[in-house]
């Protein structure tokens, strides 16, 4: 084989590895449960219930109840990206843990409101 030869078979394969390399497979993302989903509405509403009734008597929880609206809403719009078929991986896997970390606000503000004076 001439060295023209060898040049041309080596751009070829170079060029076909290439391919294989930047196609990698797509990869489907695990949905979250059933389980997972309900827990996250109920935990986010229930916390939002909870801080709109106290500010009710107690003041200083009123902006906390305001801010607390959008969260149910986060972790709709996050569940929504998540299980859509037109989101990529790595936006479901992002939508995933921000529903996630919405909840865990949720739970971790719920927890605190008693001692602010709230039931």
């Amino acid at each position: 084989m001439t060295r023209l030869g060898l040049a041309a078979l080596l751009v070829v394969s170079t060029a076909a590895c290439k391919q294989q390399e930047e196609a990698p497979p797509a990869t489907k993302v695990p949905a979250m449960s059933a389980a997972e989903i309900q827990r996250s509405e109920d935990a986010c509403k229930t916390y939002v219930d909870r801080v709109c009734a106290c500010a009710d008597k107690v003041p200083a929880v009123k902006q906390q109840c305001e801010l607390a609206r959008a969260l149910p809403e986060a972790v709709r719009l996050g569940l929504e990206v998540a299980a859509s078929p037109d989101s990529k991986p790595n936006d479901a896997l992002g939508a995933q843990g921000s529903v996630r970390k919405a909840v865990k606000q949720c739970i971790e503000q719920t927890a605190k409101l008693p001692a602010l004076g709230c039931p």
